[in-house]
């Protein structure tokens, strides 16, 4: 019995996803886009989970400390290993890795491969202890011996607190690169639930004691870590079923895993492009900010929460980004790099073509929905406890100024996979470097004109850029792109996203007189909701956008 029969019940195995036979390395002639649809509503399923979960974390977290000093430094702290997570777990780890895996399972079977693995997660758990080590000292001798003011100390000793998650996400992502390899994408799509509903759990027992702001957020950092060993732990008993192994040869392997981190250090720079800006955002946002004890005139533009406010407009951004974006990416990836693997260039270029359809037929209506419902989402979602009117509607401007960016978001990481399928590391590292000194220039010209709201626009301007060069120059390594379909498809999306915000406008503004409390604008917001789901099913029926419905349909091929 091979592999394949042995693990059919497996949770979320694909089973019309290609694998490579395990001797041969024949890869048997199925129908990929069925597994590639399959995937995409496992991954957008698991994902839509984990976001919603992550809204009400956020929630919890701005109903503890609202927008505050103390709110400030644990979201600039938790910045690090969350950049690290966004990185590794949904990206750069498995860009890297998968060729490499793909590879060795199409020339050497299944069990080679497995050995890589294996060799990869040692050494990297090795290095990666190693580094976190030496960062913490760093950090010590600066809490110790430096004259800090009482917020910089306080982050500083929340980043300290937190810094052992990144080792445990980054091991965790590698585990999850093999799954999805594999064609198992429930489990890695899962483990952001994992990681949610834990800190939900320990805010609810924070509240239970008495304890002041600084030690919850003390204590906050601490079950971080705790969920990161949760979340390590969580996939082994399915990898172990698939044959994944630690292996005590993994000292043979040094040259593979020097060959992996010659291809990972510009994969990771050039897929952080996006997390590093909104990550200057909030370094930004964290300088620039008058405290709260200020009173006669400063010089610094922003007001104080401006970091926060930022946190809680990129989850709402973040929350199409992973449903689409983050999940086609993941899907599609292998299938793109067994493409380039055998060279069949029309077959790559019809999936990668596919992938930037789907996502201007549902990133542009969501990126008009976040900038017409960014006000009542925010009031909705977050104004209670410690966060006030004002709050909210500074929460608002960076869910709109974010919103207007999603659509470039989620077609980068479609074309970003595409050169990483193809072996073409620098061209997109390169595009992405030059955007993010477009995107410092912005910040600090927008600030002083729009104030906070500025660095989230820079950040969605600067994606618009990036996603519209990297789309260019991807064709002078896998041939001209089918332009006119993606011009036509892309032009009734805007079409539909056009009418679909006129129709909700028209909605939300004939239901602003009853949201007056909680239950009117919860009322005001759903129904909204509903009808530009419902107008822009009917308008992308009425202008052939058959992309839409693909989603809904099972296994349907393009022709």
């Amino acid at each position: 019995m091979t592999d394949r029969d042995e693990s059919a019940d497996d949770v979320g195995h694909v089973s019309n996803v290609p694998f490579p036979n395990e001797t041969s390395g024949h890869v048997e002639n199925v129908p990929h886009e069925a597994g590639l649809f399959s995937g995409l509503r496992i991954v957008s399923l698991c994902t839509l989970l984990s976001r919603v979960l992550g809204f009400i974390r956020e929630m919890a977290i701005a109903g503890l400390w609202g927008l505050s000093p103390v709110s400030d430094a644990f979201v600039g702290a938790f910045r690090i290993p969350n950049l690290a997570r966004a990185l590794f777990g949904e990206g750069a780890l498995s860009a890297a890795f998968t060729p490499l895996f793909v590879r060795e399972q199409e020339q050497h079977g299944k069990d080679a491969a497995m050995q890589l693995a294996s060799s990869v997660f040692v050494w990297l758990g090795l290095w990666l202890t190693a580094l976190v080590a030496v960062t913490e000292l760093a950090l010590a001798a600066t809490i110790w011996l430096a004259p800090l003011s009482a917020e910089l100390r306080l982050w500083l000793v929340l980043t300290a607190l937190m810094l052992p998650y990144l080792p445990l996400i980054c091991l965790t992502a590698q585990m999850g690169a093999v799954l999805n390899a594999l064609g198992r994408f429930a489990w890695p799509a899962l483990l952001p639930v994992l990681f949610n509903v834990s800190s939900l759990a320990a805010i609810w027992v924070l509240q239970r004691f008495d304890l002041t702001a600084e030690e919850q957020a003390h204590w906050l950092a601490g079950f971080v870590v705790l969920t990161g060993f949760l979340q390590l732990a969580a996939p082994w008993p399915q990898l172990w079923r698939l044959g994944f192994r630690p292996r005590g040869n993994w000292l043979a392997m040094r040259d593979r895993i020097r060959e992996l981190l010659r291809l990972m250090a510009p994969v990771v720079v050039g897929l952080s492009i996006t997390q590093v800006n909104t990550f200057c955002d909030t370094l930004i946002a964290l300088v620039m900010s008058r405290p709260l004890d200020v009173v006669l005139p400063d010089w610094r533009p922003l007001e104080f929460g401006t970091a926060s406010a930022l946190n809680l407009g990129q989850r709402l951004y973040q929350f199409p980004l992973g449903i689409l974006g983050v999940a086609l990416g993941t899907v599609i990836f292998p299938v793109l790099t067994r493409h380039a693997e055998r060279g069949d260039w029309q077959r790559l270029r019809d999936d990668l073509s596919l992938g930037l359809r789907l996502v201007f037929v549902i990133g542009l209506p969501a990126s008009a929905g976040l900038w017409l419902l960014a006000e009542p989402l925010a009031v909705v979602l977050f104004q209670r406890g410690h966060v006030t009117g004002v709050n909210a509607r500074q929460i608002a401007e960076m869910i709109a100024a974010y919103g207007l960016g999603v659509w470039a978001f989620c077609g980068l990481l479609i074309v970003q996979r595409g050169y990483y399928a193809i072996g073409d590391r620098i061209t997109p590292l390169k595009i992405g470097l030059s955007v993010v000194l477009v995107n410092v220039g912005l910040n600090f010209g927008l600030i002083f004109v729009i104030g906070g709201r500025g660095l989230a626009l820079s950040t969605s301007l600067c994606g618009i850029l990036q996603f519209g060069l990297c789309l260019l120059f991807i064709q002078d390594r896998v041939g001209r792109l089918p332009w006119w379909p993606l011009a036509s498809n892309a032009g009734r999306a805007v079409l539909a996203a056009l009418g679909m915000t006129a129709v909700a406008s028209w909605v939300l503004q004939q239901l602003a007189a009853g949201a007056v409390n909680s239950s009117g604008r919860l009322l005001q917001l759903g129904v909204t909701i509903l009808t530009a789901v419902v107008s822009y099913a009917v308008l992308a029926a009425i202008l052939r956008l058959d992309e839409f419905w693909m989603l809904l349909r099972p296994h349907r091929r393009m022709e």
